[in-house]
């Protein structure tokens, strides 16, 4: 505990020393720029991944807002040039040949319910060449639950589209510190507790 009669932050990972994931944090450079837009209720849940995600991501940049306009996210790059990682149901799809095009890529991180709030705000995002993800797999993001089946986690998700979009890179180990954050969560929650995300 501080004087203030706060728990100890690690310096790097912002969360409380006893759990600290720095040990599984992989740092990666990728050939595009990663943006997290981040809805600011969720910048307060203490189980987010999404700083998580910055700091794996070396040359990502996260913003926390409820509003912003596409100059203050991608500043003069071209919006063809950028992709949004998200399930539009009517939008312009990114097609495989423009994979290798995209200098940016924007990720959402909040609940569903937040993130179709950020929509609602932001009607520009309709416009963006959107990708959808159809993972194989369950999330391993087992201290949130999530209203969807195929609900995964910012940092997952992020490390999906990054893969698809650069297949030159290994991304995967960007997950361990998903899995040290879930693994020393749940030894610390007892039962099967699981929180909505």
């Amino acid at each position: 505990m501080t004087a203030a009669g706060k728990r100890a932050l690690c310096a790097k990972c912002n969360r409380p020393i006893k759990v600290c994931v720095c040990d599984a944090l992989v740092e990666v450079k990728a050939p595009l720029e990663l943006i997290i837009w981040q809805d600011p209720t969720e910048a307060k849940h203490k189980l987010s991944t999404a700083p998580l995600l910055k700091l794996s991501i070396t040359n990502s940049r996260l913003f926390i807002a409820d509003k912003l306009n596409p100059e203050e996210i991608f500043s003069s790059t071209d919006l063809s040039e950028c992709a949004l990682l998200y399930p539009l149901e009517n939008g312009q799809q990114l097609q495989a040949e423009q994979r290798t095009k995209v200098k940016k890529l924007l990720v959402l991180d909040g609940t569903w319910k937040k993130v179709r709030r950020l929509f609602y705000l932001n009607e520009w995002l309709k416009n963006l060449p959107y990708i959808p993800l159809n993972p194989e797999n369950l999330s391993r993001y087992a201290i949130r639950k999530s209203p969807r089946a195929d609900g995964l986690s910012t940092i997952e998700a992020a490390v999906a589209g990054l893969s698809l979009l650069d297949e030159a890179t290994d991304y995967q180990p960007i997950l361990n510190v998903l899995d040290r954050m879930v693994e020393l969560q749940q030894q610390l929650t007892p039962g099967d507790v699981k929180r909505t995300r």
